[in-house]
């Protein structure tokens, strides 16, 4: 027969190693947790930009993503390559070719396409690619839709230049 203080001690023990276990538990799923938090999630959008552009001695010269553009609001600002933007000129904004990159883009539902000029920078959306003129945009048929999927072919790398005195 077990006493009543041997059983007491054996529940007591039974209940801190409980507890310890528990805490153990606890501490270890916080910690997962807080990994979990600390890494970079994936980008959600990362499928659709393909973003495969070498050097102007590199080999590849296509980007494949979505295409928005950009009109009224902005003619006759200044872009980032110091020109003044005009909605009626074949230009676009791209967030790092060089300035004066002439792209060829390409829908390639309807195979329509359009030559612009590297003039500005952007677009600042997750998951676009470049943010035509409006009169690039209205030749590919995309000013109702707003945006549209594309394939982008560099024709020819460009200098870079600043236009210092739009």
């Amino acid at each position: 027969m077990i006493s009543s203080r041997r059983a007491l001690k054996y529940v007591m023990w039974t209940r801190v190693e409980a507890v310890a276990t528990l805490r153990h538990l606890l501490l270890g799923s916080f910690a997962l947790w807080m990994a979990a938090c600390a890494t970079t999630p994936a980008d959600p959008h990362r499928d659709l930009v393909t973003d495969r552009v070498a050097a102007p001695d590199g080999r590849e010269h296509e980007l494949r993503g979505v295409a928005s553009w950009y009109g009224d609001k902005f003619h006759g600002r200044q872009t980032a390559s110091g020109e003044l933007y005009d909605m009626e000129g074949f230009t676009a904004a791209h967030k790092t070719l060089p300035f004066h990159t002439i792209v060829r883009v390409i829908e390639p539902e309807s195979r329509r396409s359009v030559v612009v000029r590297i003039t500005d920078r952007g677009p600042f959306v997750r998951g676009r690619i470049i943010d035509l003129s409006r009169a690039a945009a209205r030749d590919l048929d995309m000013i109702q839709a707003g945006t549209v999927d594309v394939i982008l072919q560099i024709e020819q790398w460009g200098d870079g230049s600043y236009v210092s005195d739009p």
